[in-house]
This record gives C-alpha cells, sequence and structure tokens, in this order.
C-alpha cells in the first residue's frame, strides 16, 4: 500500500496543490495566475492518470477533480460568506459611504449651474476648477482654453458638460 501511495505521489500533489490554488484564485484579485496554475495542475494528474493507469482511471480522476474542486470552492465560499473566514482580514467588510467622503456621479447633480475656471485646456475635455474643487469637464462645443470662465450647464451621470460665459 505504501508503495502504491509512492508511486502515485506526483499525481496526489498535482491534484492537492491544484485545488488549494483553485481555492487561493477564489480570494485572490489579480488576473488568474494561481487560478491558471492549479486548472494546469489538475490537467497534469489527469493526464499521469491516463498515462499510468488508462483511460478509465483518468475519466475517474477528471471526475474526481471536478467533484473536489467544486466541494472545496463551495465550502470556502460558505466560510467567506458566514464562517470563520468572514472575520478574517481577507474579506473586505468597509463600505464607501457619503457620510465618509465618498461621492458618486449622482452627486455631480450639485454642481449644476455653478460657475468655475478651466485650468486646462478643453479639447473638449480637460480640468476646471469649481469652488475650489477640480473637475473632469466636457465643453458643450469647441476647445476652450485655459483661464476662460464656465459654467456647467448640464450633468448625465459622472459627465459634467460646460459652455465659456
Amino acid at each position: 500500500m505504501g508503495n502504491l501511495i509512492l508511486q502515485n505521489l506526483p499525481i496526489i500533489l498535482s491534484l492537492i496543490v491544484g485545488i488549494g490554488l483553485l481555492v487561493v484564485e477564489a480570494f485572490m484579485p489579480g488576473f488568474g495566475v494561481a487560478g491558471f496554475s492549479g486548472v494546469a495542475l489538475e490537467l497534469v494528474a489527469v493526464v499521469m492518470t491516463y498515462l499510468r493507469h488508462g483511460a478509465l482511471a483518468a475519466v475517474v480522476m477528471m471526475l474526481v477533480c471536478l467533484s473536489v474542486v467544486a466541494v472545496a470552492v463551495a465550502l470556502s465560499l460558505r466560510s467567506a460568506a458566514k464562517g470563520k473566514l468572514s472575520r478574517s482580514e481577507m474579506i473586505l467588510r468597509g463600505t464607501e459611504s457619503a457620510e465618509a467622503g465618498y461621492l458618486s456621479s449622482e452627486d455631480m447633480q450639485v454642481f449644476l449651474g455653478k460657475e468655475g475656471v478651466t485650468s486646462t485646456v478643453l479639447r473638449p475635455t480637460g480640468m476646471a476648477e469649481f469652488d475650489g474643487v477640480k473637475l473632469n469637464v466636457l465643453s458643450e462645443g469647441d476647445f476652450i482654453n485655459a483661464g476662460v470662465k464656465v459654467k456647467i450647464i448640464r450633468v448625465d451621470g459622472s459627465r459634467v458638460v460646460v459652455k465659456p460665459l
């Protein structure tokens, strides 16, 4: 029995490390290095099983891989939502509220009708300052030079449209 485990140790390690990397990918921000590596290790485990034990064993190994990965990720996500993992530093619990100083694009309506001065040339977009607040603005038509007085005439989401005075 010990000799059988030793012979299949690369397959077992590929399976376990691959599952671990897929679980890490579920929580780690980034572009998927852990996820791609986990999938590659799972495929390595299936291919090595095929080469050593045949097609039937490889199909069984693939079903085992898919089942174990599904269970592991489901348990990890459940723990992140309600379990011990949800109380760890790994899970973001903070919110971005207006009371904390965060503004959404809907809050831009308060600038409607304000007058200010362009900080940069608007070609047709650029920066302008209104009551000490710098905003990215869009001119209604042509270019507007820097230092020109402008007025906000329309706010569409985060798009602030100005015209020269």
